[in-house]
């Protein structure tokens, strides 16, 4: 089972992006879905996350710029990210807590991607 993530890029202050990611292999079901990130120098923290049954859950800093959605047939996550800021450059990381079919709770990462934000 593994998360692949996409999107990303560079930004100028003030534009959009979306991430996007999809959880793949022998999957059972999918609890929370969300998205952490890492500036330079600084520890990973969580961005967004979104329970199986819809509940939210935004870093104070990124309240009303950014949403997070999920299809739950496709196993995707997306993060909507309007509004950025430079303070928003950071590898974004995917993560998921997935059931396989033997019932075995996974917290999988899926792999980094670069947000740059120029201001």
């Amino acid at each position: 089972v593994q998360l692949q993530a996409s999107g990303g890029g560079l930004v100028q202050a003030g534009g959009s992006l979306r991430l996007s990611c999809a959880a793949s292999g022998s999957i059972f079901s999918i609890n929370a879905m969300g998205w952490y990130r890492q500036a330079p120098g600084k520890q990973r923290e969580l961005v967004a996350t979104l329970s199986s049954g819809g509940s939210t859950n935004y870093a104070d800093s990124v309240k009303g710029r950014f949403t997070i959605s999920r299809d739950n047939a496709k196993n995707t996550v997306a993060l909507q990210m309007n509004s950025l800021k430079p303070e928003d450059t950071a590898v974004y990381y995917c993560n998921a807590e997935v059931v396989t079919p033997l019932w075995h709770r996974e917290i999988l990462w899926g792999q980094g991607i670069l947000v740059t934000v120029s201001s």
